[in-house]
């Protein structure tokens, strides 16, 4: 077996840094309200001399304007198990241990080719997603949890070079239980040192804990981890740093959080069919956007111009303190099929995807297309509804019907196809009988034209084709 780390040591600050537009200085604090300390501070707030421990005063009196965020372990927890559903993608076993991902990778690697490529393919989804990371790469999750906090990067195969890696880690970096924390003051430094002990006198020394936590980095007895599931139920919350009054500041937030969702839903391999964005107030109030699509997508520009296109037709009542986005409607993703020898250029769009950007941008009420009634007579046959999933004709209908039939003048038409007997209509006074054709006119057009039953002149063209 093969397992990979994804050791996130910074995941409670980035979690609240992909939310930011600016660069500006930032620490998470921690502790009772009269001593509060730095648990974590970006570039910028290091630049200007906040380090991590320092008492939030001492801050203060350094630097007189940053932004100080109150540590939140749910928030780190959300986000832990979002970066475990998008590592979904790559694994079917998945577990999660403190600040960090492992994930089961031999068999993956058959399809997503060797080693580095997997590697990279891991590093570029959580760069995108603006978390900092460190991966490696071993027989079994707790070694590749310990080397990837040693070396970023590294990877080590074999059993046999496991062990030999292991041998130099130090002490203090081998995530060793509590009750080992006095081996470097005994001169005990390594892990390879460690080992070469003797076990029973490690057992009475220190108890089983220390014994079964080297059992599992050698993989001499099972890991005792449990496998990780992501949730059938998208539901991500994000709180805006300051009340926001105008609708342009929610599209980076709403940008980030459908990103989000299009990584979640490829760990998945499925798509959306609609989504609610909430808009929260103060007091508990909220605005509802839904967001609906007649197909199933996954695409994170899309989704963002979905989202984005409704939240262009709100007016806020008040400003927005936070956004919500919850996906229920989770349907399996078929991808859209192209020919082998497309000929549409490189930046059209499908009409499916079409389809949905009107509906976005114009409204649902603003988007037709054509349904179909039990009446066969072509001027009641046709009724212009709004777009959902309606059966479409057996037969060819023209996409422009006129109103009524008109002559058609000049040379006869060239028939492509029919006849199409329609004889209806007698319990109305609005008997008709004829046979309706597809021919192209001397013109090269294509129309939608009859004639008397059994006859081929007099033609009358009844719509047009695009």
């Amino acid at each position: 077996m093969m397992w990979a780390c994804l050791l996130l040591p910074h995941l409670a600050l980035d979690g609240i840094l992909r939310r930011r537009s600016t660069n500006g200085p930032l620490v998470l604090v921690d502790g009772a309200a009269n001593a509060r300390t730095v648990v974590a501070a970006n570039d910028s707030a290091r630049a200007a001399g906040l380090r991590v421990g320092q008492r939030l005063t001492a801050a203060q009196a350094l630097l007189a304007q940053f932004d100080a965020v109150p540590y939140d372990p749910q928030g780190v927890e959300k986000w832990h198990r979002f970066l475990a559903a998008i590592a979904y993608r790559y694994s079917s076993e998945v577990c999660l241990l403190p600040h960090a991902i492992v994930l089961e990778v031999s068999k993956s690697m058959g399809l997503f080719g060797p080693w580095p490529r997997l590697e990279s393919l891991l590093r570029a989804d959580l760069t995108d997603l603006g978390f900092r990371h460190r991966i490696a790469a071993a027989p079994t999750p707790h070694t590749a949890y310990v080397l990837a906090g040693v070396s970023d990067g590294q990877a080590v195969l074999t059993a046999d070079v496991m062990r030999r890696a292991l041998r130099h880690v130090p002490i203090l970096k081998s995530r060793l239980p509590a009750s080992a924390a006095s081996l470097p003051g005994m001169g005990i430094r390594t892990l390879g040192q460690l080992m070469a002990l003797p076990r029973d006198g490690l057992r009475r020394r220190f108890g089983a804990e220390l014994l079964a936590t080297l059992d599992r980095l050698t993989g001499d007895i099972p890991s005792g981890l449990e496998n990780f599931r992501p949730p059938d139920v998208f539901d991500l919350r994000v709180e805006l740093l300051h009340d926001v009054e105008n609708q342009a500041m929610l599209v980076f937030p709403v940008r980030r959080m459908t990103a989000d969702l299009a990584a979640y839903l490829a760990g998945r391999d499925g798509g959306v069919q609609r989504f609610l964005l909430r808009l929260e107030h103060r007091d508990g109030r909220y605005t509802d956007v839904p967001v609906g699509l007649l197909a199933a997508e996954r695409d994170a520009g899309l989704l963002f111009e979905f989202a984005r296109g409704r939240l262009e037709h709100v007016v806020l009542p008040e400003p927005v303190i936070a956004l919500r986005l919850i996906a229920r409607d989770l349907p399996a993703f078929v991808p859209t099929g192209r020919d082998l020898f497309d000929e549409r250029p490189a930046n059209a769009l499908p009409m499916a995807q079409l389809r949905e950007r009107l509906r976005a941008r114009l409204g649902d009420s603003a988007v037709y297309q054509l349904g179909s009634t039990t009446d066969p007579r072509p001027e009641r046959a046709q009724q212009v509804a709004a777009t959902a999933n309606v059966a479409l004709e057996a037969h060819p209908r023209p996409t422009w019907l006129l109103d009524r039939p008109i002559p058609l003048r000049g040379m006869a038409p060239l028939i492509l196809s029919g006849p199409e007997r329609l004889e209806t209509g007698w319990w109305d006074d609005g008997e008709v009988c004829r046979d309706y054709y597809v021919v192209e006119t001397a013109q090269g057009q294509q129309a939608w034209a009859f004639c008397p039953p059994g006859e081929q002149v007099g033609w009358m063209i009844h719509g047009w084709f695009a």
